[in-house]
């Protein structure tokens, strides 16, 4: 009982090489990620045991996307095929004053087929003790939602800690599901909520601002109406340009409030899935350290994503710890 499962769309990223457009490229590079994919291959690197749902193409795309997340120890045993394509997105890295782009292509993709009965949630949770889901899978199509839902339910029965990450994204909700009744739905099965200021309005439907005192009082309401809430954690980033940013975190415990110090990027490398990595190194920490700890290495776990392309966290434990540490140089390591 100390897996940790995570449920989502598996996707493909093309990107021309380095900080071209695509106008100026002549051949890509490409990635398998996926939000929820990046938080389980992040706490697969850090050494814990991570199985991930999903539904996959039935072709050597597919085959290629289960490889990838094997080789990370990543247990697939629960992945269902379609014979609908895999999701794609596109990217444009950007560089300082000019911000990255993305384009996605998954409207009809193999995930988009998934349906509760294509998934046996008593088997794929048999092992489980986390369950981490995002905004993302409900905002993708109806299947998503009402398949995930059928999780959370059993996760809860199971008395399984469940995290919640919002990550509300007005663009993706196309199905003709509310937003706001979905996400208020799916709350009712969670414990941890992974997320700032502007979920929480989306939520609760409130006009709460950044200030730490706001986060608070936005905190209490959030657990005051999902009373199974117990801990509520925030990342904040602030962006000098495209290639700077500051990383902090801060949270509200039900009992205390307690923020992080900056982590300075000064020369971004990848930003796609910094916030899977500061959800993964949460999910790792709070099973090991105290609450402001596991902040802490949120923040360092997802600081370092930044220096890393693709869209997964390779960082292992002790590259984290370092990071904490003060070692934040980049001299070699011999």
């Amino acid at each position: 009982m100390n897996q940790v499962i995570t449920f989502g769309e598996v996707l493909m990223r093309l990107s021309p090489e380095g900080n071209k457009k695509f106008i100026q490229a002549d051949k890509l590079e490409f990635y398998f990620g996926g939000t929820e994919v990046n938080v389980g291959i992040s706490i697969a690197n850090f050494g814990e045991n991570v199985k991930h749902v999903s539904c996959i193409s039935n072709d050597f795309i597919g085959d290629t996307a289960i490889a990838y997340l094997r080789k990370f120890g990543v247990s697939t045993s629960a992945i269902v095929r379609s014979n609908r394509p895999l999701g794609v997105y596109f990217l444009e890295v950007g560089a300082v004053m000019r911000p990255s782009s993305i384009s996605y292509n998954r409207s009809h993709s193999s995930f988009s087929e998934i349906e509760p009965s294509m998934v046996d949630w008593d088997k794929a949770l048999r092992k489980g003790k986390w369950f981490h889901w995002t905004g993302i899978t409900p905002a993708l199509c109806k299947g998503g939602y009402e398949t995930l839902k059928a999780g959370l339910i059993l996760a809860k029965e199971k008395g399984m800690i469940v995290s919640a990450d919002p990550t509300y994204r007005k663009g993706l909700w196309k199905y003709g599901e509310n937003a706001k009744d979905v996400l208020n739905d799916l709350m009712n099965y969670s414990t941890i909520f992974i997320g700032g200021i502007n979920e929480i309005n989306e939520i609760l439907e409130t006009n709460f601002n950044d200030s730490n005192d706001d986060f608070i009082e936005a905190s209490k309401a959030l657990i005051n109406k999902f009373p199974s809430i117990e801990k509520v954690f925030d990342k904040i980033r602030t962006a000098i340009n495209a290639s700077w940013h500051k990383i902090r975190a801060r949270m509200w415990n039900g009992k205390e409030f307690r923020e992080t110090t900056d982590f300075e990027i000064t020369h971004i490398i990848d930003r796609i899935g910094t916030g899977d990595a500061f959800a993964a190194g949460l999910i790792y920490g709070l099973q090991k350290f105290d609450d402001y700890k596991s902040m802490e290495f949120a923040s360092a776990a997802c600081a370092l994503k930044h220096t890393y392309e693709g869209d997964v966290n390779y960082a292992t434990v002790d590259e984290v710890m370092g990071i904490l540490d003060g070692n934040t140089s980049g001299r070699f390591n011999r």
